[in-house]
């Protein structure tokens, strides 16, 4: 890999201010930020090293003969097609754990607003309705101390907040690929194959886990008659781990709760879909990873694997390819 003085560095996304990051480092490196397809096809074939997620497609392969290093601006690399990359010799790396905290806190966000009832609160506040003391236990705030709490996925994320969980006095337990790795924060910990056996202890579950060919669709029909009628789903994974059908008949005929979904299977979510009238429902538009810090970690990640090109380390930070 030729020298870091002489790369040449394009930051592609619609939102997010990567160069200014980028250049508060004061690397002395060339860089450009795109925020469009179009731009990024445009000027692909000036860029060494490419800052991108969203905005990627597997067809500017053929508009990049300088490219080295893809660094996905997201922890997901499902948009990418390693093997093609990987053909071209180009290397892949992951933001995994770029925004660990920011979504682990998110979901415990969601689980207190589930559970003090805050979206009926925002209701009554937009009409300016004081609602009065209620008689009936159903229609009450809850406690989340001395609940369950199954995390589906204990990895960075997952780890986090069984961390949290256990903070608000939660009994937390959760399901990993490979059991033997540890509980990482939780009471008990079992394999992904166990998921329907935990599910009638759980009064929240939460999805953490990475969308693959065992995650697509984990929580079905199926799954969701084993949860309790009282129990909430809460999805901070990807959408289509989810059957949004199957969700939206829970939700609709009562055998669930409730749910909190900041992901869904077609994004952004169409203004028509019913998906927003799912009863009992807490929309948040894929923005748990949202943090103020997002720029400054990617570009932690950026400059790490820099170096180690750099340095002809044989492996890269959360590498892919």
């Amino acid at each position: 890999m030729q020298a870091e003085d002489q790369l040449t560095i394009a930051f592609a996304h619609q939102a997010y201010r990567l160069k200014e990051a980028f250049d508060a480092r004061s690397s002395g490196m060339a860089s450009f930020q795109v925020g469009s397809r179009e731009e990024l096809a445009a000027r692909i074939g000036e860029a060494d090293v490419l800052v991108v997620s969203g905005l990627w497609d597997n067809r500017l392969l053929d508009l990049a003969p300088r490219l080295r290093l893809i660094q996905s601006v997201s922890a997901g690399t499902n948009q990418y097609d390693a093997e093609a990359i990987r053909a071209r010799g180009i290397r892949l790396a992951s933001a995994q754990g770029v925004n660990a905290r920011a979504v682990a806190q998110h979901a415990m966000a969601l689980i207190l607003a589930l559970a003090r009832r805050l979206p009926e609160a925002f209701g009554n506040q937009a009409r300016r309705h004081w609602r009065p003391m209620q008689g009936d236990l159903s229609l009450r705030e809850d406690e989340v101390t001395g609940k369950t709490l199954l995390v589906v996925g204990l990895g960075g994320i997952g780890g986090r907040l069984a961390r949290l969980g256990k903070a608000f006095e939660m009994r937390v337990i959760g399901t990993r690929r490979d059991p033997a790795a540890g509980p990482n924060g939780a009471d008990q910990v079992a394999g992904m194959a166990d998921l329907h056996r935990l599910l009638p202890e759980a009064d929240y579950v939460v999805l953490t886990c990475p969308l693959t060919a065992e995650t697509q669709g984990i929580i079905d029909s199926a799954a969701l008659a084993r949860m309790k009628p009282g129990a909430y789903l809460v999805n901070v994974a990807r959408g289509a781990c989810v059957v949004e059908a199957d969700l939206a008949d829970a939700l609709r005929s009562g055998r669930i709760a409730g749910a909190a979904l900041d992901t869904v299977c077609e994004e952004p979510l169409p203004a028509g879909s019913p998906v927003w009238n799912l009863p009992n429902t807490i929309i948040t538009s894929h923005l748990a990873g949202e943090t103020r810090r997002y720029e400054a970690n990617v570009v932690d990640i950026l400059l790490d694997n820099l170096e180690r090109l750099k340095s002809g380390a044989g492996s890269l930070r959360n590498q892919v390819v």
